[in-house]
């Protein structure tokens, strides 16, 4: 029965962990984000982030396919400048199970705690308008990192950016 549930555990939490991102957005209302059809990143504060240069390279490259996807080119004179932050935390799931239930050859308590350990990570995406030099939009995504290989991680970062730039540019009301 230990081992039952240790397997039902560990398949909730990997399908936690492979979960859609946890996207949250904010934008300028004022902004009318029709007249957006060019973009560059932000040199001076992508090389800021404390994440792999190979990771900042997928990440950017993701952008780059979404904002193309949606109809927009890169330029040199662009109206958005894209900037990104990204942080991990770890995160620790502790899941006690201290109930009492009937078994056939057992009856009392049940002490049986599991810990499992995976990494969080977040990624802010902010669009700045170039004229003005004001943010107008930002979209921030929140979900498990996989770490376990290459083909994993950019899977996983594609994920990220394209479920915040789904949100991206807001519709109005």
């Amino acid at each position: 029965m230990k081992f039952t549930k240790l397997i039902l555990l560990a398949v909730v939490f990997f399908l936690a962990s492979c979960s859609t991102v946890k996207v949250t957005t904010d934008y300028d209302s004022k902004t009318d984000f029709k007249d957006y059809k060019t973009f560059a990143f932000y040199k001076k504060g992508i090389d800021k982030v404390e994440i792999s240069d190979l990771d900042k390279k997928r990440i950017l490259r993701a952008i780059e396919t979404e904002l193309t996807a949606k109809g927009m080119t890169k330029s040199e004179k662009p109206d958005v400048i894209v900037n990104i932050f990204a942080k991990t935390n770890k995160k620790i799931n502790v899941y006690n199970d201290n109930n009492f239930f009937w078994r056939p050859w057992y009856y009392g308590p049940n002490f049986n705690t599991t810990i499992s350990q995976y990494n969080q990570g977040t990624l802010f995406i902010d669009m700045i308008d170039n004229e003005k030099k004001e943010l107008v939009w930002q979209g921030i995504g929140s979900g498990a990192l996989s770490l376990k290989s290459v083909a994993k991680k950019e899977k996983r970062i594609k994920e990220f950016v394209t479920e915040i730039l789904e949100k991206y540019p807001p519709f109005v009301d």
